[in-house]
């Protein structure tokens, strides 16, 4: 008796899987998106191209400034990343520790350089600027008092606003850029055993 009761209301409930749905009703709103607050919507060749797969923008829209202020951040420091590589393969600052006998190939400088102490001086450094500078400018994009990557440094920016904006897609694509090419000249240095052109 117990079997059929169960099996009966297991069969009910089945059965509603296969009932018509009730008919969605749409609500158009006007939505506005990341891409039409922030630059960077836009291609290498200047076309349209809004490229987040994984829709976090939409998902998350409290942390985009935090997102973009990463994003801007870890472009700069990729294409300091990028000349720093190739330049230290054919100069290097005054003193033995840094020397091409000391160091020959650029890929080994970290952890030659971590052991001699050096690296713990540059770490020092980065954490000062972060505790001095990008928390408040981070609580300051979060209040919508800063733009995110916004220093307030525009001795080199041109004075028209068309021009600023040109020139902040072109950090963030140069930014993008340098992000694959750092990990390609890590690659290659290490697979290859040569510096620049690291071939």
């Amino acid at each position: 008796m117990m079997k059929t009761a169960l099996a009966l209301a297991a069969l009910a409930l089945g059965a509603d899987a296969f009932a018509p749905a009730a008919p969605a009703t749409r609500v158009a709103t006007a939505v506005n998106s990341v891409w039409d607050d922030y630059a960077g919507g836009v291609d290498f060749r200047g076309k349209k191209f809004e490229y987040d797969p994984l829709n976090l923008a939409a998902s998350y829209p409290p942390l985009v400034p935090w997102m973009r202020e990463c994003e801007i951040r870890q472009g700069r420091t990729a294409m300091l990343a990028v000349i720093g590589f190739i330049t230290t393969d054919f100069v290097r600052i005054p003193g033995d520790m840094y020397s091409f006998e000391a160091i020959p190939r650029t890929i080994d400088a970290h952890d030659a350089l971590l052991k001699s102490g050096p690296m713990y001086q540059l770490a020092l450094w980065i954490g000062l600027w972060d505790l001095v500078v990008t928390t408040s400018a981070m609580q300051a994009t979060g209040n919508g008092e800063r733009e995110p990557g916004d220093y307030g440094w525009y001795w080199f920016a041109p004075k028209d606003e068309a021009a600023l904006e040109k020139k902040k897609v072109a950090e963030l694509l140069n930014g993008r850029l340098a992000m694959i090419a750092v990990g390609g000249i890590a690659t290659q240095s290490i697979v290859t055993g040569h510096g620049f052109p690291y071939i």
